[in-house]
């Protein structure tokens, strides 16, 4: 039987050549790799290194928090002015380090974030978009186009198929009207804010505990207080009753205790819980509440009858507040119109730039705050709690007694006799952070008693009520029928931004302000400091010689008509009066010198080691046989005999007209 024979193919031996070998290996490859970057692409994640020196591009652990909870897609637009701002460098740096900033969190939500960047350019729907969203535009852009800066945000109905953002209804729209770069500091907070905000479904609750007035009274036709109407666009306000309050509830994101007097003990202890629970609340206390109605009578306790504490509670959080002393600050001090004059009041402070705490995110975009008659805080010895001030006085504070400031209302100057400023600074509001215990450890045994709090909890102390009230930061006017409030104070933003910080989530109070990506060259800086301080003395030393040669001339100068004579005479007078004015000359001569010699200097020991370092990494470029130009250091000079004839007929000309011209110094007449 005869053997199957295989085919040719398959018996002859398999020889490739050069090319085939080739083709072969770039076959197998293919095979191998594109598996490989499907399955990487599936399921692995890009590793991503931040190697900025303070982490600038790393989300804070709150951040993360936030965007790895939202329930609902997002929609962020940034709005920014590409065109109006080519002639914006800084602002445009800014832009990119916003930009980089929103990519962080659209890479971190995993789909959940979506972004669009807009350039709105004049008269365009994207222009009137920007403006509909809420962004307000800056002047100041390239031909005087208005600069958009802002960023819309708008959530989503839940379940959103992606990319039909934009044909669908946002459930919830806010924005960032404008990027400041003053607030670098605080914008990785601001942008969180945002999100936490939109992937909240209704306004959070804010109690509102007062003996106040605050909420006004509708039976009388009182209307409630400018703060209290702006909160309650923001929040739902529940007022809680001090006389039957027994529980604070934990749904409340804030409770605002505003002048508790005669605070029943029931209260305190539900305030006492509520904080340790981890609740925010904010202490208005004051040791002359100016809006407070009640009689004049003596308390048991010796307080002023319009002073407000809470001394139990304070002791066992470890603060020091008291009410019978209040901060005077003369270099604050209001001016006031009283008996048809006007002065400054030292116990009603206007508090700007230097008393507010600028690292903190509640008080940095604000420009000033005013109080009246003002307490202070501060902690005891025996305190476990942080006190980080909010606002302060100056170093030119004194502190008074209440009962001396309220007989002063009818002459504040009389709070001026004997001052004496304790050269110190004042904490007036504050942020008290640590671990709280109970003010009520008797009560140990209650079901549900708690003995301390987390380890960071927080509440925030002011000494003042009058912060709160319309006549210090609103003030009405009528226009065209109808009521207009101008505000001339940030008193409103100021409890706007306290509640609006602490009615956030956890997550949100631990995100911090930052390091800023601007690296200013400190090493350069400090050598001009070193050139500036070593020209300012020679400067001086001019000076100095200057002021005595121009009293010498002073003294030396004749009378008018002796003057008139001894141009056509000179006398010995005249040569002496003239060698007495060589140095002003000469002194003005290096007086000018010195600047540009400083300036020079500076520069040069700033950029001596750049210069260096661009020298020997250029080394070898063109350019270096070119031949130096050297400038002389002094101009050219008109001839001096010209001088010396124009100085004759000038004064020829004085003394027909009657007036009198100074000798010409010997360096022009010789």
């Amino acid at each position: 039987m005869p053997r199957p024979r295989l085919p040719r193919l398959f018996t002859t031996p398999l020889r490739l050549t050069r090319s085939g070998w080739l083709y072969a290996g770039l076959v197998a490859l293919v095979l191998v790799l594109v598996p490989l970057v499907v399955a990487s692409s599936r399921w692995l994640h890009a590793t991503r290194i931040d190697l900025t020196a303070d982490q600038l591009y790393t989300l804070t652990p709150g951040t993360r928090h936030i965007v790895d909870n939202l329930q609902r897609p997002l929609q962020l637009t940034l709005y920014f002015s590409e065109h109006a701002t080519r002639d914006l460098p800084k602002l445009r740096s800014y832009e990119r380090r916003v930009n980089e900033m929103l990519q962080e969190m659209v890479a971190r939500s995993h789909g959940r974030i979506r972004l669009r960047v807009i350039d709105p350019v004049p008269y365009s729907d994207d222009e009137a978009g920007a403006e509909g969203s809420g962004l307000i535009a800056a002047n100041g852009g390239s031909n005087g186009e208005r600069v958009f800066f802002g960023l819309a945000g708008s959530a989503m109905p839940p379940g959103e198929v992606r990319g039909a953002e934009d044909d669908s209804v946002a459930e919830k729209s806010l924005s960032i009207a404008f990027f400041d770069p003053s607030r670098e500091a605080f914008l990785e907070y601001d942008i969180a804010k945002l999100l936490y905000e939109l992937n909240q479904v209704r306004k959070p609750s804010i109690g509102v505990l007062s003996s106040l007035p605050v909420q006004g009274d509708l039976a009388l036709g009182e209307q409630p207080w400018a703060v209290m109407q702006q909160l309650g666009q923001l929040f739902e306000l529940k007022t809680l009753d001090p006389a039957t309050l027994q529980h604070v509830d934990d749904q409340l994101k804030v409770l605002l205790l505003i002048h508790p007097k005669k605070l029943p003990v029931a209260a305190q202890y539900a305030i006492d819980q509520y904080v340790l629970g981890g609740g925010h609340l904010v202490v208005f206390v004051d040791p002359d509440a100016e809006l407070d109605a009640t009689p004049f009578t003596p308390d048991i306790s010796g307080l002023p009858a319009h002073a407000s504490d809470l001394p139990r509670l304070f002791a066992a959080w470890g603060v020091d507040y008291q009410p019978r002393q209040v901060v005077l600050d003369r270099s604050r001090g209001l001016q006031i119109e009283l008996a048809g004059s006007s002065l400054n009041h030292p116990a009603m402070l206007g508090l700007g730039d230097q008393e507010l705490n600028r690292n903190d995110p509640v008080t940095a975009s604000l420009q000033r705050i005013n109080v009246s008659s003002i307490g202070h805080f501060d902690l005891t010895r025996s305190a476990r709690t942080r006190l980080t001030p909010l606002l302060q006085s100056s170093a030119d504070a004194e502190l008074a007694p209440t009962q001396r400031v309220m007989d002063a209302s009818s002459d504040p100057t009389s709070l001026l006799e004997g001052y004496k400023p304790d050269n110190a600074h004042y904490v007036l509001a504050a942020r008290l952070r640590g671990t709280f215990v109970s003010a009520f450890p008797e009560d140990a045994d209650k079901p549900g008693h708690l003995a301390h709090s987390a380890a960071d909890t927080e509440v925030v102390l002011v000494a003042d009520t009058d912060v709160l009230s319309d006549r210090l930061w609103v003030e009405p006017q009528t226009m065209l029928g109808q009521t207009m409030v101008r505000i001339f104070a940030n008193n409103g933003d100021f409890v706007t931004n306290l509640v609006d910080n602490l009615s956030g989530s956890s997550a949100l109070l631990s995100i911090r302000a930052r390091s800023t990506s601007q690296r200013p060259f400190t090493r350069v800086q400090a050598l001009r400091n070193v050139a500036d301080r070593k020209f300012l003395q020679k400067e001086q030393e001019l000076e100095k010689e200057l002021a005595d040669t121009r009293r010498r001339l002073d003294e030396l100068q004749p009378a008018k008509g002796a003057r008139c004579e001894a141009r056509s005479r000179p006398n010995s007078d005249a040569r002496s009066s003239s060698s007495a004015s060589v140095s002003s000359p000469s002194n003005k001569a290096a007086a000018r010198r010195a600047t540009p010699a400083q300036r020079r200097e500076s520069d040069a020991l700033g950029l001596r080691r750049v210069k260096v370092i661009n020298i020997v990494l250029r080394a070898g470029a063109g350019g270096a046989d070119r031949p130096a130009v050297r400038r002389s250091a002094h101009p050219p000079q008109p001839a001096p005999a010209m001088l010396a004839g124009r100085r004759r007929r000038a004064a020829r000309a004085d003394c027909r007209r009657g007036r009198t011209r100074r000798a010409p110094p010997l360096w022009l007449t010789s």
